[in-house]
């Protein structure tokens, strides 16, 4: 900025501008304690030394640049707090649907129980291990050559000695190839939507015994 004349302007206005009195103020404040700080500087230039028209237009430009991206900043905080309160809303909806997200726990009733994996490409061999809630094997499953994306799967309830497996939560786990590359398969849990919630971290959803997931991390919904 053009340097002022401390001896022709009042002392006031110079301890203002230079943030003695406030340390922090709105963008309204900085452009009208520029405007008066120009005015001063305009009245009491020296005549046979006046100001640079180019240094006045372009410390003008300045200000309405800084102007302009607080109104953006503002403009934008508006848009993001009505899409948030869009992807509540959105969310409410999904109470009482059942979604697909990672997760290893899957829940037996009168047994069956829903669970999936995430292929990064197509397998032709994925074997499945399931354990009770002390991680004793309660399973073994051959399942085959499986495409890429996610796989839905269902689990009749039978335990490798040919019993109906008791209602509870269960743990599975998956492994899979393609030839001799071993795949990095995505354990994935069916779980009911019971509540939402919208915090620092985002909006979350909370699944009956699975837990609380991020609507990213979803992908399927029932």
């Amino acid at each position: 900025m053009t340097t002022i004349q401390t001896d022709t302007v009042d002392p006031t206005l110079l301890a203002t501008m230079n943030g003695s009195k406030t340390s922090k103020t709105s963008t309204e404040d900085a452009q009208n304690r520029f405007m008066t700080l120009l005015v001063t500087q305009l009245k009491n230039q020296d005549p046979l030394n006046p100001m640079d028209n180019a240094q006045v237009t372009s410390q003008m430009a300045q200000l309405s640049t800084v102007s302009g991206i607080d109104k953006l900043n503002a403009t934008v905080t508006a848009l993001n707090a009505s899409f948030q309160t869009g992807q509540n809303l959105q969310a409410a909806n999904m109470i009482g649907h059942g979604v697909i997200a990672p997760g290893s726990n899957m829940t037996v009733t009168d047994g069956k129980g829903i669970y999936a994996l995430d292929l990064p490409q197509a397998a032709d061999k994925v074997d499945a291990v399931i354990r009770d809630s002390s991680g004793a094997v309660v399973r073994k499953i051959s399942l085959g050559a499986l495409p890429q994306g996610v796989n839905t799967l269902t689990w009749d309830g039978k335990t490798d000695a040919g019993a109906t497996a008791a209602n509870g939560v269960y743990k599975f786990e998956f492994a899979a190839s393609s030839g001799d590359k071993k795949l990095d398969a995505t354990s994935l849990a069916f779980g009911v939507v019971s509540s939402i919630t919208s915090g620092s971290q985002g909006l979350k959803l909370s699944l009956a015994n699975v837990g609380d997931v991020s609507m990213s991390d979803v992908r399927q919904i029932y």
